[in-house]
């Protein structure tokens, strides 16, 4: 799962925030950077495609098991999209590039899809969490190498030979994928019971033809049951809330998270402390907090977790208004001259790394045991590609903004809205966690 983990995460910052560096370096404005991100749509919409990764076998491929194979075509599409990235000038063309940050993302997607479904499927319920904290490790690790990995790589050899290497070192992912055995997953009785009837139905419509019966057949199988199921096990009164709380929950830390590196460019940070502070000290700080959320999850729950990780998320949005506040100055001086700009003391940078990245593996890693704790082993990677969805749609169409935002208002403002956006999903945490106390209660007063 370590290397699975790398897999999925490794092309994640090469086409968000080190682009958004490659970018920002190469002389292009804000505003048009902040539409550059808007390619991470591709991770928002994927459940668009996601049943046919849920339902459909690949030819030839399939011999290895439909997960892998699915994962091993989305690999190779990523690699010929770094590749492609490498040999592109973003000043030169930067529309083309744009299509290839796609391509890259799109393929990463897929990835995502069937990764995620495989890594449900392969242990059972109670175990979701330290498999969420090992996925996790694993993509931190990839962000460390794609982020600050990748960044050293341009500093000393320019940005072609970064993403070169980068390509060299996704390769472990098609080598891992060899050496995996396809999981099975047992399907429940109330989902049986539940695509019976949706047989019965179209036997019913018999008069149908044909061809429309079949494409009713895969359309009940692949998009509607899937949500059916998720409400007829909830209920409305529940799943509502439990939807609201996927959307909410990574506003804080992805509406923020795409303007961090730019705001370390404009402070005057140099690309070497970023990487070594940023995307090499702060990742592995991740970490430390997507291993501790494991213990927490086991420990005091899900709920609890969660709670902690949005909290400390919005307060290290704070910190990161305040100081942006403080080092006014010197963006100031390096809007004017960015070549003489003098480099701001790096505690700032530190101390803002230290919190947001903490925040983000206790956030990150019980936000993805949630989810899976959620999905149903029948339509795992449809299910869970759908809440993918709900959480990454509305706040990546609200990071795209961040530009004009901070051009028009300034940096503190923006970040002080960026933590003002974790309210919601504190409020439905609160409700979760009493929710789940009360559950716990009810089981603890029945008679053995």
């Amino acid at each position: 799962m370590l290397l699975l983990g790398f897999a999925a995460g490794l092309p994640f910052p090469l086409v968000l925030t080190t682009l958004s560096a490659r970018l920002r370096q190469s002389g292009i404005d804000r505003t048009t950077i902040g539409y550059f991100s808007l390619v991470g749509l591709a991770y928002s919409l994927k459940f668009l495609w996601s049943p046919v990764v849920d339902r459909f076998a690949l030819p030839f491929l399939s011999r290895i098991g439909r997960r892998r194979s699915w994962m091993l075509l989305a690999q190779f599409a990523i690699l010929f999209g770094i590749v492609a990235m490498a040999l592109t000038d973003p000043v030169v063309h930067a529309e083309h590039i744009a299509w290839f940050a796609v391509i890259t993302a799109f393929a990463s997607a897929t990835q995502d899809i069937a990764l995620d479904a495989y890594r449900i499927e392969s242990a059972e319920p109670q175990w979701q969490g330290a498999l969420a904290a090992a996925y996790q490790v694993g993509y931190q690790c990839a962000l460390i190498t794609g982020g600050a990995g990748a960044l050293y790589a341009a500093a000393k050899g320019g940005w072609t030979s970064a993403y070169l290497t980068m390509a060299l070192c996704f390769a472990v992912g098609p080598l891992t994928i060899l050496f995996l055995r396809e999981t099975g997953a047992a399907i429940s009785r109330a989902t049986v019971v539940q695509e019976t009837r949706a047989v019965a139905f179209l036997e019913r419509s018999a008069h149908w033809p044909a061809a429309l019966r079949s494409v009713v057949a895969w359309l009940l199988g692949a998009i509607v049951s899937p949500i059916v199921d998720f409400f007829a096990r909830n209920g409305w009164k529940v799943a509502v809330p439990l939807l609201l709380l996927i959307v909410t929950y990574r506003l804080n830390y992805t509406t923020m998270g795409v303007a961090a590196i730019p705001f370390y460019v404009d402070a005057g940070y140099t690309l070497d402390s970023i990487a070594l502070i940023s995307k090499g000290y702060g990742v592995a700080l991740t970490l430390g907090g997507a291993v501790l959320a494991g213990y927490l999850v086991k420990r005091i729950g899900i709920p609890s977790t969660l709670l902690l990780g949005v909290v400390l998320l919005s307060l290290a949005n704070l910190l990161y208004a305040y100081s942006a506040d403080r080092l006014a100055p010197f963006i100031a001086q390096h809007a004017v001259d960015p070549m003489n700009a003098p480099e701001p003391d790096r505690i700032w940078l530190i101390a803002m790394v230290s919190l947001d990245n903490i925040a983000n593996g206790i956030a990150g890693t019980a936000f993805i045991a949630f989810m899976s704790s959620l999905t149903n082993v029948a339509y795992t990677a449809t299910q869970y590609a759908l809440f993918g969805t709900l959480w990454s749609l509305p706040a990546k169409t609200l990071a795209s903004q961040w530009g004009v935002i901070v051009d028009k208002f300034g940096y503190p403002p923006f970040f002080i809205y960026t933590a003002v956006t974790g309210i919601p999903a504190m409020l439905l945490v609160l409700w979760l966690l009493r929710r789940s106390r009360r559950i716990d209660a009810a089981e603890d007063a029945r008679p053995a």
